[in-house]
């Protein structure tokens, strides 16, 4: 009897229906794909961040760099920024996916993710002034080391009370997480279907470090990039570079409380 047409090679099972959607995952989470969840995403939280701002009185102040944001801003923008993007996501999973949001995102946790913790405090106690260091000695004023933490002092200075705990939990437990899982798990763990896999972590890279719009903090935020998602890279799940994106930012909020 012949072998049919569609039979698999000698020694080869059959992809089952799971790994026939695992398959199609990739394919189907395209560059194009990729750009308009994010841009999405990121546009609605703009907006919804304006609007909030515009009903509260603030939005002139805000335009107008008069005054310090508010403290709720913080939260807030934070609560749009990552609602958007984790609707956005659970969307895609659903239409691009496997409709299985911890696999799509690569979002799993292992006991050797702990080596995140010390990748993450030598980051941002070592390596980030290491690569701000040239940048120090060719242009010193723009990047003073006041300069260079300047945001997140007065961030930590303008927040009081309740207000610090919000900060505490938007800078150190969600923004990793949500980051994460957009630029490691959507991003870049995606973008590696199309291209490269080390074009797709320095893509990555260059993306996370340009969109928090700060020069002065571009070549430590990269050479951190870099890092998590060497992390990712190695280990094809979030676990560790969650870990050491929650050390590092632990460490930076600790270092601007302290110093």
């Amino acid at each position: 009897m012949s072998q049919s047409p569609w039979a698999p090679p000698y020694g080869q099972e059959p992809l089952s229906g799971h790994d026939q959607q695992s398959k199609l995952v990739t394919k189907k989470y395209s560059v194009r794909a990729i750009l308009g969840i994010w841009t999405a995403s990121y546009a609605i939280a703009i907006l919804l961040t304006t609007l909030a701002l515009a009903s509260s009185g603030n939005l002139a102040d805000k335009v107008g760099d008069k005054i310090a944001e508010p403290n709720w801003l913080v939260g807030v923008s934070a609560v749009f920024l990552w609602g958007s993007f984790t609707i956005a996501l659970s969307i895609a999973s659903r239409r691009l996916g496997s409709d299985n949001f911890v696999k799509d995102y690569f979002l799993s946790f292992r006991l050797i993710d702990l080596l995140g913790i010390p990748i993450g405090v030598l980051s941002q106690v070592v390596l980030v002034g290491l690569v701000t260091w040239p940048f120090r000695v060719l242009f010193p004023e723009k990047f003073d080391p006041e300069n260079v933490e300047k945001r997140a002092r007065d961030l930590f200075d303008n927040a009081q009370g309740i207000w610090l705990v919000v900060l505490v939990i938007v800078v150190v437990f969600g923004a990793p997480i949500i980051e994460e899982l957009v630029y490691r798990g959507l991003i870049q763990g995606h973008l590696r279907g199309s291209i490269n896999e080390i074009a797709a972590l320095f893509i990555t890279a260059v993306w996370f470090a340009g969109i928090h719009l700060q020069i002065v903090e571009f070549p430590g935020l990269l050479a951190f990039a870099i890092v998590l998602g060497s992390c990712f890279h190695f280990t094809k799940r979030l676990g560790m570079s969650v870990v050491a994106h929650v050390a590092f930012n632990a460490t930076g909020l600790i270092l601007v409380a302290l110093l």
